[in-house]
């Protein structure tokens, strides 16, 4: 069939990308269009081949070979199948399994059923010589591409290149068509934008400290110096929780019939719903009832919303912790309406989140991969972040400029 085929390592092109661009080759370096790269690959494929494009197979790994958001994303394509392996780790540095033998088994099955006419191999792992050899046999043209190396030398086996039929570098200025590094130390690094948001939040005092409480919003030049500090670090900075933070057992023993540990004030709750920390608020630290008994955003959605949901989960929410917060409040709040003026209330409650919607807000952002793989447990700065971001949604919502004309 006079069709091409691209057949991607991603391990190889994101890791020789990061590479180049970063300095080293950890891919949480670089950040990835993977809607510009996939079309980068198709055309430059379709080009260099005179062929049109039938598929492209993203080999890459991920834990217990399930898909994480970038590969959610990449498998609804037009013409894209991603194949997993497994991502293991070991001595402290994660390791595919089974991407080769994948690649592999593909490489031979397309040709000796004559699927193609050429195909292009993004691979520098001597371990498909084999494969690529078959592929020749059957008549099929192997085309190998090699991203441009950090040092000038060859980043793919010798024996590889040595088989190819044709042999490209995707050099620097193609991979930065849809590839970033992150951070300043990089090639084309963009600037770290500073959320003043979760600044004032990780910084919120605890009563020890003797400031003032953390269950008031942070006043407006308190964000801008908390943005300003974070800024001039490059990073946001969490301060350092103080010693003696309670436990879950602590806060069931405070309840406990006959047990007198070390209390703090009467008043005190947790500063967020699940999290560390005491501070000073007044009234009943129980939830009003109005509040607790406010519809979760899975009583909401219907199975055509769902649906819809789970379409735009896939294409367009990225996965970023502050991005997820949003998402989710944007949703339950579109859902749920006025709620007889509920939300008010629950704006008051800052920064605490209603103990309900926020194990559905931390349950939904675990889809994203926001999981520790360590301990299934979501990073302590992520989950600041997945609440900023609900936060600053419920704040746009129920701004003034957003009431209705007349109140």
């Amino acid at each position: 069939m006079d069709r091409c085929i691209v057949l991607v390592d991603a391990g190889y092109l994101l890791g020789a990308a990061a590479s180049l661009l970063a300095g080293e080759p950890s891919r949480s370096r670089i950040s990835v269009d993977h809607a510009a790269l996939i079309q980068g690959l198709r055309e430059r494929a379709e080009s260099d081949t005179e062929r049109p494009l039938l598929r492209i197979y993203w080999f890459d790994g991920a834990p217990d070979r399930v898909p994480q958001p970038e590969h959610r994303r990449l498998r609804v394509m037009p013409r894209v199948t991603v194949r997993l392996g497994a991502l293991t780790r070991s001595d402290g540095r994660w390791a595919q399994k089974g991407v080769d033998a994948a690649m592999h088994a593909e490489l031979t099955e397309l040709a000796r059923n004559r699927a193609c006419s050429d195909v292009v191999l993004v691979t520098g792992d001597g371990d498909l010589l084999p494969g690529m050899m078959a592929a020749k046999e059957h008549g099929v043209a192997v085309h190998l591409w090699a991203v441009q190396a950090a040092d000038g030398d060859y980043n793919q086996s010798e024996d590889l290149v040595a088989e190819a039929d044709e042999r490209r570098v995707l050099d620097r200025t193609w991979i930065t068509k849809a590839v970033r590094a992150k951070d300043l130390g990089g090639v084309c690094a963009p600037p770290p934008v500073p959320r003043p948001e979760i600044a004032a939040i990780l910084s919120a005092p605890l009563p020890e400290s003797g400031l003032s409480s953390a269950s008031e919003r942070p006043t407006e030049e308190a964000e801008h110096a908390s943005a300003a500090g974070a800024s001039e670090n490059g990073t946001e900075e969490r301060a350092p929780a103080p010693k003696g933070v309670p436990t879950p057992k602590d806060l069931a023993a405070l309840r406990a019939p006959g047990v007198q540990p070390a209390q703090p004030p009467q008043t005190a709750t947790l500063r967020w719903s699940s999290d560390k920390g005491w501070v000073d608020r007044p009234g009943a630290a129980s939830e009003p009832p109005e509040v607790a008994s406010m519809p979760t955003l899975a009583q909401l959605t219907t199975a055509e919303q769902r649906w819809a949901d789970r379409e735009e989960d896939i294409t367009t929410v990225g996965g970023d912790p502050f991005e997820v917060g949003q998402v989710f409040a944007r949703r339950w709040m579109g859902r749920l309406g006025d709620h007889g003026g509920n939300l008010q209330k629950l704006s008051g409650m800052y920064p605490r989140v209603p103990h309900r919607i926020d194990g559905e807000l931390l349950r939904y952002a675990a889809r994203f991969g926001l999981l520790a793989h360590k301990d299934d447990q979501i990073d302590e700065h992520d989950r600041y972040a997945i609440r900023a971001g609900f936060w600053r949604e419920i704040d746009v919502r129920t701004a003034p400029e957003h009431a209705p004309a007349g109140e």
